[in-house]
Formats: structure tokens, C-alpha cells, sequence
């Protein structure tokens, strides 16, 4: 069994919706395994880029983010080549006692993955720092792969994603083929639905015993619509001073981004951690999803003596590209006064509200509550309703609409009543 690996290039920019972090923004890897059997014949070979997005709670019973990559360093070791009989195992072990793998069954000349076994140890202080579940987890989840030819060399250079117990599989940049025949690779690509049908390969495989496939595919999936983003979910997000909460957020969040195309993102609750200071007069709350969309609010405390109110004062969005580090968009507005509610009350909006950042950025929210000042017994205080979520404001519009319809009804029968009589009195 042989491996090769090397620094991929850079891909081209994946969607936004693809919000992945990468801890330091460590860089991917293209990772090539070649499986030999007995007689040193090539039986299983692949190679693929991946990425993982791992959410632990600390010590401090709070929740982070970890990313965790495949290094430059990769063992092999327990892969099998399988037979019809026997499912052929693909298995990596890297890092500080980390592993997955992939198993294939053959049946009626085809091929598919069953199940993927993903194993992690939080005792990489490295990855997990202040970890309070210490030991190896192991995540298993049912793959989707579609039935493949024999002797097809499976590609997908489509970025896709597996998410299940708190742990996101990001994989994209797959060469695959187990039950390799007579130690050749098959010329024949069967790609997945997710690739146009001439996207050209971003990774080619160097094994020496690889020969170059064609661009054959298979039947392009049929054109769908695309689907309309729903709602983006509500999260929960506090920040702490001591033991002691300090300020409280409850708010579903979706980006308008506009700098090439429209694009809606929702930010992910689950996937999304948050730091910030809280003090007396100035509080901000910042949201990392995934260490490729932050987002700051700074609220602030007027000078008003007479009367304490805190409102919304500053956003900032930073857009990561999630594969380097590198700054896609940055937008900031400090010139906001929304949200406003009296000092030791909360603000309170369920409808949706824009908050315009630039030209090029709007930040949409839902079902919003908080209160970034003196928060007690971790609970929000009474709260400010916005103008949109009272419905009692309609009762008055009503009544004054039909009262203004009644008026304009009996000054038009006066003018006409008026004429009619004046007729009446002409001389003859």
C-alpha cells in the first residue's frame, strides 16, 4: 500500500452557504491512498480532500467550535481490498489520535459506500482546548452514495457536507474506485449529480499505475429549480461576566450578500459560537459560525441622564473564505440607533427587521429578544415590544379610517342636500 499526498491548490470560491471554519485556518490536503493486495496490484485506490467542524462543550459548560483537517501526515493503516464477498474498508488515522473511514459493498456489478465511522479524541488539547469530555467519540452515519458501475472511477469535485452528533463532514475533490480489476483504474468517470457535466478534474491522481481517465460521464440529473431559504433557525446566545450573565440574545440571522450575485445565507445556531466583552455603558455580542461568518453587535448606553436607554449602535460582518483565511467581504455600519428599550428592560421583535450595513450587505432578523445591560437571575426582563409586533396599534387605525370614511360619507349628502334645496327655493 502506497500514499502520496502534497498541498492541494486553492479551489475556486465554494457557495457561501458552505460556512466552514478551520481553526487557524490550518491548510487542506489532498490525500492519495493506493491499496495493493498479495501481489502488490492496485485493489482500492482514492483520493479526496476533507474537513471536519466539531462542536464540544468546555469545562465552563459553554460550547466551541473545533476544525479539524487532514495534515500533511496520514496513516493507512487496516484498509482491505475486499471481494464480492467481503466489503473493501478505506481507513485514515491522523492527527492526535484521530480516524475515519469508509467501507464499500459490491452486489450485481455495481459498487456504493454503506457507512462512514468517524473517530476523534478530545484529548488533543491542541484541537479541543479545555475539552470536558475527554476520550475518543466516534460518529456514524449511513452514506448516500448512489449504486456505481464496476470498474467506473466515482468523482465528485462538488464540496459535500455530512452533518450528524454535533460533528460536520465537509469532503469534496474525490477520486475513487475499490474493487479495482486486475490492478488497473477504470477509464470510465461516473460523477455525481452535483458536478456540471464538463466540470474539468481540480485534483488529478500521480499514482504511477493510474492511467488518465476520459471526461465520459454519466446522464446529467435533471435542472430543478432552486430551492427559496426558508427562515434561518433561532439561536440562544449569552455572554458571561464571572459567573454572572451579562447580557442575553435570542435571534434567527440570514445574510443578504449582493457583491457578485444575490446570495441568502443562514446562519447556523449549532454551528455558531460567541465571545464579546460586556461593560457599563458599552456591550458586544460577536457570532463565529464556523470561523467563516463573524458577526459583532456593539450596543451602547445614552448619555441621557434623565432618561437610560441602550440601543443598537454598530454591525460588523467579516466573510471568510473558508478554505485559506482570506477576506471575501467585510461591512461594517456604526451608525445604527435601533433596538432602543429603557436601561434593565429587554428589546423585543418578532417580525422581521433589515438592518441595511452597505450596498452590499444586509443582515435580516427573526423572533429577536435582547438585553446586552443588567441581566439578572439569567432571565430577560420585561421587555419593549418593536411597532411591527403590536397589533393593537391597528384597532385605532381601524376606528379612525371608518370614522374618516362617516365624515367624508355626510359632508358629500350635506353638498348634495344643500343643492337640492336651494333649487327648490328659485324665483319664478
Amino acid at each position: 500500500m502506497e500514499t502520496r499526498r502534497g498541498p492541494a491548490a486553492l479551489l475556486p470560491l465554494l457557495p457561501l452557504l458552505l460556512l466552514l471554519g478551520a481553526s487557524g485556518f490550518l491548510q487542506s490536503y489532498a490525500v492519495e491512498v493506493d491499496v495493493k493486495d498479495a501481489s502488490n496490484v492496485t485493489c482500492l485506490y482514492a483520493q479526496w480532500m476533507m474537513k471536519f467542524l466539531i462542536k464540544y462543550e468546555t469545562n465552563s459548560s459553554d460550547y466551541k467550535n473545533a476544525s479539524l483537517d487532514l495534515p500533511s501526515t496520514v496513516t493507512h493503516d487496516g484498509s482491505v481490498c475486499g471481494n464480492d464477498t467481503q466489503a473493501a474498508l478505506l481507513a485514515v488515522q491522523f492527527g492526535g489520535g484521530h480516524s475515519w473511514s469508509v467501507n464499500f459493498t459490491e452486489t450485481n456489478e455495481t459498487y456504493q459506500a454503506d457507512f462512514i465511522v468517524f473517530t476523534y479524541n478530545t484529548n488533543d488539547a491542541a484541537v479541543f482546548p479545555d475539552a470536558k469530555r475527554k476520550g475518543l467519540v466516534t460518529v456514524v452515519v449511513k452514506d448516500s452514495m448512489h449504486p456505481i458501475q464496476l470498474n467506473n472511477v466515482f468523482v465528485c469535485h462538488h464540496t459535500t457536507s455530512v452533518e450528524a452528533e454535533n460533528v460536520t463532514q465537509f469532503v469534496w475533490n474525490i477520486t475513487m474506485q475499490p474493487f479495482v480489476q486486475n490492478g488497473t483504474i477504470g477509464k470510465t468517470e461516473t460523477r455525481c449529480h452535483a458536478d456540471t457535466p464538463t466540470a474539468a478534474p481540480t485534483v488529478v491522481p500521480t499514482a504511477a499505475n493510474v492511467t488518465t481517465t476520459s471526461t465520459t460521464t454519466s446522464s446529467p440529473a435533471p435542472t430543478t429549480a432552486p430551492k427559496p431559504v426558508e427562515n434561518p433557525v433561532t439561536g440562544n446566545y449569552s455572554l458571561k461576566s464571572g459567573n454572572k450573565t451579562c447580557l442575553l440574545a435570542t435571534v434567527g440571522l440570514q445574510l443578504n450578500v449582493s457583491q457578485d450575485k444575490p446570495l441568502l445565507i443562514n446562519i447556523n445556531p449549532k454551528t455558531t459560537s460567541t465571545d464579546g466583552t460586556c461593560g457599563n455603558t458599552s456591550a458586544t455580542l460577536k457570532l463565529n459560525d464556523g470561523n467563516s461568518t463573524l458577526i459583532d453587535f456593539t450596543f451602547i448606553v445614552n448619555a441621557s441622564a434623565s432618561v437610560r436607554k441602550f440601543y443598537l449602535k454598530e454591525v460588523n460582518v467579516t466573510l471568510l473564505n473558508h478554505l485559506n483565511g482570506s477576506v471575501i467581504l467585510n461591512a461594517d455600519n456604526n451608525n445604527f440607533s435601533k433596538w432602543d428599550a429603557f436601561l434593565g428592560n429587554s428589546y423585543m421583535c418578532r417580525k422581521e427587521q433589515t438592518l441595511e450595513i452597505n450596498e452590499d450587505l444586509q443582515v435580516h432578523t427573526f423572533n429577536l429578544w435582547v438585553q446586552p445591560f443588567l441581566v439578572k437571575e439569567n432571565k430577560f426582563a420585561i421587555a419593549q415590544e418593536c411597532s411591527l409586533d403590536d397589533d393593537t396599534i391597528l384597532i385605532p387605525i381601524v376606528v379612525g379610517a371608518a370614522l374618516a370614511g362617516l365624515i367624508v360619507i355626510i359632508v358629500i349628502a350635506y353638498i348634495i342636500g344643500r343643492r337640492k334645496s336651494y333649487a327648490g327655493y328659485q324665483t319664478l
